[in-house]
């Protein structure tokens, strides 16, 4: 049970490693450099990596982190609950940041990208969706961060526990 649990739990690290990877790096280099551009150049900056983040390997990490948790809990559960309390707070953390996604993030990047690329009154559209956008990610970058913290904990508990 023990090595299918760190197993798991070693997966789901990553997994949410990668998605609190890119969210970190949007909040620090990605946001902040666009922010350097134009208003037409900053849409279009962001509606290009829009369209390229959508991608199989993105979405595996994104949508393989909560999974991997709840396979982790669900294994852990069956056992001797050493890790239960950091995966779920791990599993809480990413749920909280998937549903910051779907409901700020997603519905922002699809005015910028029905608004391509004409992209009509530029300004107005940039000042609403980077004064949401920006300010969201960062509460996103740090609930992933959370959440591969907690499943740091949870690799050591099942460490302990392993011996």
């Amino acid at each position: 049970m023990t090595t299918v649990l760190g197993t798991t739990a070693v997966a789901a690290t990553v997994t949410t490693g990668l998605v609190a990877g890119l969210l970190v790096v949007f909040a620090h280099a990605v946001m902040p450099g666009l922010g350097t551009l134009g208003d037409r150049a900053y849409l279009t900056a962001f509606q290009r990596i829009d369209a390229a983040i959508g991608n199989p390997w993105m979405m595996l990490a994104f949508l393989g982190s909560p999974v991997l948790v709840v396979a982790a809990l669900a294994v852990d559960l069956g056992g001797d609950r050493v890790a239960s309390p950091w995966l779920v707070a791990a599993l809480v953390l990413i749920v909280v940041t998937i549903a910051i996604t779907v409901v700020v993030h997603l519905p922002i990047n699809a005015l910028a990208q029905e608004a391509a690329p004409a992209f009509a009154d530029a300004s107005d559209l940039r000042a609403r969706f980077e004064t949401r956008w920006v300010p969201w990610n960062t509460v996103r970058a740090v609930t992933s961060t959370a959440s591969l913290t907690a499943l740091c904990g949870a690799l050591l508990a099942i460490g302990r526990a392993a011996g």
